[in-house]
């Protein structure tokens, strides 16, 4: 899979994760826990929480964030797709993606950019620097993601 904005690695070298992920990273205006607070209360950016249920259910999910499991993201997001979510209205929305530690989110924002959510970028330290921060969470309650879509739960 390629990754739009991310340099490709020179012809015939295999690029492992760790670099895979300083270009994708080089791409995205990432946000810290504070900032994209603030955008979320100010209805600037929708937080999208990817992280599988286990951890939701052990440390919680924050009020407001779109709970969407990282296998069914990109149909859910998608604008233009049958199975987006109702928050999905166009390409122009700013997604903040997070997921534990903000590592997976990364790749997942770069993956929304390639169907063209432009603004997609992720959350820096993940749920567990939102949750250090002092931020809201609800905890005890998991969030269902809705019905799995055909093929993908």
């Amino acid at each position: 899979m390629a990754v739009t904005g991310a340099r490709p690695a020179p012809a015939g070298r295999p690029v492992g994760i760790d670099e895979l992920l300083e270009r994708v990273r080089a791409d995205l205006d990432r946000v810290e826990a504070r900032a994209a607070h603030d955008a979320v209360r100010a209805g600037d950016a929708l937080l999208v929480d990817i992280r599988y249920a286990a951890l939701r259910e052990r440390d919680g999910l924050i009020p407001g964030a779109l709970v969407v499991e990282r296998n069914e993201l990109e149909w859910r997001l998608d604008p233009q797709g049958s199975h987006r979510a109702p928050e999905a209205t166009g390409h122009d929305l700013r997604v903040v993606v997070v997921c534990n530690e903000g590592y997976a989110s990364s790749l997942a924002a770069a993956s929304l950019r390639q169907l063209g959510l432009h603004r997609a970028t992720d959350l820096v330290g993940g749920f567990q620097a939102w949750r250090s921060a002092g931020l809201p969470v609800d905890v005890g309650t998991a969030a269902p993601t809705g019905a799995a879509l055909p093929g993908h739960g």
